[in-house]
């Protein structure tokens, strides 16, 4: 099992001291390394003092550990070029930007870049980053930014060192290679001496040396541009994640009211210089006729995309609202802003999959080690296998099936159980989720056995994604990271994040191997021997600009057309992961903490309750939504509440409210479906004209749909009530009802009336009847019957006697008229 890390937030400053005694040491150590001679004489002059000051100074100025004041911030804002190449200009430039982030004065301000030597491990990638600054031994000059900063100012620098030179200071770089940069800042704050006080760090791939423009002898090596050896192209595959944390707003069933988001986000990052809108310009560019007219970067990069993202753009296209309170689903809401905003982007979307490859992802980058714990089967296939025909549908595609991506990159023996129940017969994780019994590493595909199922798995590049996590507005560190590796990155820039990223992409294509094969650098003699393949794979949810997303699509281009790598079809990824006879393999169980089980739980109780609405709505075909249809934006919310989206970004509390205001909106919005069926009490006493009068009662149903019920009376001993069985209801109307009852006395009596649904969950408010019976009881029947016998038996002895000619007893003392 992977450890997970519990480095402070104070890491990097640990990671990177600022101990002047190191710097001072360093200076000495290595006299050679570092120059003191700039482009002009002037600045070379100010450099000298800058160095001379430093050597006697640095020992004693402040320190910059986790207890010194912070006074400067450095910030890289562009690194040219990116990516070097044999036809590159032979001049690296790094521009950034100085802050006195301070609470005084800092004075002498100057900056410098050195390098170290060049990455040898897919560990290396990120733990050099973790150097001390004395590890990266070739460094250029000092160049004064600024005389003095106060708090609150900045100031712009520009430095340049060639590649390399016969005649002065340079990178020293003569071969192919990723190689770790660093640039520092020196100052000396007010009442204190002269320090380091930040640095920055990326990484600089150079998959090629131009020529040294300094060489004169036409012929010689200096002059000869370095290119890397092209014999074994690394067969390259890259998911382009399209995704977002869940916006719909829980509690609204399909055919009911405008649909409600959360926030506006979606309208800004929708449009072109959005990030959604961004992610397709950028990928629109690359994949165009004009860059990509052979399409190859295309064929080897694939959409995937979030059916609930698609789904949620699809109905904002029809016009939308926005909730004020998400938790409440009957609160305030205000017009939403960004229709138009949907429709083009669905539009550009659209577009884009029906020419390239496109596949589906968990819905909601729901968390599958939570919906195994939930344990149901409806629920699963809402989830995995449900995807691939909403994005088909909404984008008019074929996408590629059988694919399941989750977005922990990793999987539980449970999970993997049930992602194989399903038929889904690829998962994509990471190179550390699985275990192999073989030497040097995992495969970049094989299959699962024992309890798994037999799941076939595709690997991805673990040393490139973590770099890829690291991109855009939002710093991920996903759990797949090993724990060595993990770097607090808070305080680089998105520059210097994207260098390490196009760094991580570029190595495996130099001679090492990725995390989904071996370790290695150099290529074996002999006939050249096929690279294993690399699939990469950055965050579901990638918070990169356009320009960032650009820069990683270029950099994939000209791998691609240097011949270090060859495009590889997802198919082609998919067919030899499912190939009999493939590499056995073992999950190595996740350390992955994922959605807390007091939601999970709490979000899937409300499943059985969606469960009996489902039931009471009529299928009726002649409606224009079936049952599962106005129930499943219901399911949709239990998934979107146990989702893994905004997991990775160091607080997961974020995510736990906006899981918590979703289960709550959600368990309100049945209530109040269920509130919305129910029996209307009568405004007076009932009064039975007989025994045998019918009950009658008035029912009520505010939705939307038609649905059947069932009535439950509770009436005292004496009253038969005869169950009518279920009893349909039409949308948003009344209708009333006669209960056949038998009461056998006269008395007032009191009923309780309860509607149901036909699983017996109770509708609406319980409601008290009471009613008068004119029916006569048991002892009254009897008198009335002894009566009419005296009165026959009275009126036979009179007309005996009249018919014996006898007077009636009953006449005497009476004359007769």
């Amino acid at each position: 099992m992977r450890a997970r890390s519990t480095l402070p937030r104070i890491w990097r400053p640990l990671r990177r001291p600022a101990a002047t005694v190191a710097v001072a040491a360093a200076v000495c150590a290595f006299p050679t390394a570092f120059p003191a001679t700039v482009p002009d004489a002037h600045a070379a002059g100010a450099v000298a003092a800058d160095t001379a000051a430093l050597s006697r100074s640095e020992t004693s100025g402040p320190s910059k550990d986790a207890h010194s004041p912070k006074f400067l911030s450095l910030s890289i804002d562009r690194v040219t070029p990116d990516s070097v190449t044999s036809a590159s200009d032979p001049i690296v430039s790094v521009a950034g930007t100085v802050s006195n982030v301070g609470d005084r004065p800092v004075s002498d301000i100057a900056v410098r870049i050195q390098r170290a030597a060049a990455v040898s491990s897919a560990a290396g990638l990120r733990t050099s980053l973790g150097m001390d600054q004395s590890n990266y031994e070739i460094a250029g000059a000092f160049k004064t930014v600024s005389k003095e900063l106060t708090p609150g100012q900045r100031a712009g620098f520009t430095l340049t060192m060639p590649l390399r030179s016969l005649t002065g200071a340079s990178l020293n770089i003569t071969k192919p290679g990723v190689y770790p940069m660093l640039v520092n800042v020196n100052g000396t704050p007010d009442y204190g001496g002269r320090a380091r006080l930040d640095d920055e760090k990326f990484l600089l791939p150079v998959l090629g040396v131009p020529a040294d423009p300094t060489a004169t002898d036409p012929t010689g090596t200096a002059a000869q541009p370095v290119v890397p050896s092209t014999t074994r192209p690394v067969p390259v595959t890259m998911l382009y994640p399209i995704a977002a944390p869940p916006k719909l707003a829980a509690g609204t069933p399909a055919g009911g009211q405008p649909i409600r988001l959360i926030d506006d986000s979606l309208a800004t990052s929708l449009t072109p210089a959005g990030r959604l809108g961004g992610l397709l310009s950028a990928l629109s560019f690359a994949t165009g006729p004009t860059v990509d007219a052979d399409h190859k970067l295309a064929s080897g990069v694939c959409l995937a995309v979030d059916p609930d993202l698609l789904v949620t753009v699809n109905a904002m296209t029809q016009g939308y609202r926005v909730a004020e309170h998400p938790a409440d689903p009957t609160g305030p809401t205000r017009a939403g802003t960004g229709q138009q905003a949907a429709r083009d982007w669905l539009a550009q979307l659209r577009g884009l999959a029906g020419k390239m490859c496109t596949t589906s992802l968990p819905f909601a980058q729901v968390d599958l080690d939570a919906l195994a714990r939930v344990g149901a089967p409806g629920l699963t296939t809402d989830a995995l296998a449900s995807p691939a025909v909403i994005v088909d549908k909404i984008l008019g595609i074929s996408s590629v099936r059988g694919l399941t991506w989750p977005d922990s990159g990793a999987l539980s023996s449970p999970a993997a159980t049930m992602v194989a129940s399903l038929g889904q017969s690829t998962a994509l994780l990471a190179a550390d989720a699985v275990q192999t019994s073989g030497a040097g590493g995992p495969p970049p595909t094989g299959r699962l056995g024992g309890d798994d199922g037999g799941l076939s798995v595709a690997l991805f590049d673990v040393p490139a994604a973590d770099a890829l996590a690291a991109t855009g507005a939002q710093i991920q560190t996903p759990d797949f990271t090993p724990a060595r590796e993990r770097l607090d990155l808070s305080d680089d820039s998105r520059t210097a994040r994207l260098q390490d990223a196009l760094g991580a992409m570029v190595w495996p294509a130099l001679g090492g191997e990725g995390e989904s094969g071996s370790s290695g650098t150099a290529q074996s003699a002999g006939a050249p021997t096929a690279r294993r393949a690399v699939v990469l794979a950055p965050p579901q949810v990638w918070t990169v600009d356009a320009d960032e997303a650009s820069a990683v699509l270029t950099t994939l281009s000209t791998l691609i057309r240097s011949e270090l790598a060859t495009p590889r079809p997802l198919a082609a990824v998919l067919a030899e992961a499912a190939a009999p006879g493939g590499p056995r393999l073992s999950l190595d169980e996740p350390d992955h903490e994922g959605v807390p089980d007091a939601i999970t739980d709490r979000a899937s109780n409300q499943l059985p309750r969606i469960d009996s609405l489902t039931a009471m709505v009529v299928d009726d075909p002649q409606a224009t939504i079936s049952p599962q249809g106005y129930t499943a934006p219901l399911n949709e919310d239990v998934l979107r509440a146990i989702t893994d989206a905004g997991r990775n970004m160091g607080d997961p509390k974020p995510a736990d409210q906006v899981a918590d205001d979703r289960v709550r909106a959600l368990t309100s919005a049945l209530d109040a479906q269920f509130a919305a069926v129910t029996v209307l009490a009568p405004g007076s006493i009932y009064t039975l004209a007989s025994s045998q009068s019918p009950l009658l009662l008035v029912v009520r149903n505010d939705l939307p749909v038609a649905v059947q019920v069932k009535l439950q009376i509770e009436a005292p001993s004496g009253v038969h009530i005869t169950d009518v069985g279920l009893q349909q209801l039409p949308p948003r109307g009344t209708r009333q009802l006669q209960i056949p009852a038998e009461v056998r006395f006269s008395r007032q009596l009191n009923l309780r009336v309860q509607l149901t649904t036909p699983a017996g969950r109770p509708l609406g408010e319980q409601i008290h009847v009471t009613i008068h019976s004119n029916a006569y009881g048991n002892a009254m029947t009897i008198v009335t019957a002894g009566a009419g016998g005296l009165l026959l038996l009275l009126a036979g002895r009179r007309l005996w006697h009249r018919f014996k000619g006898q007077p009636d007893p009953a006449d005497e003392g009476h004359e007769a008229p």
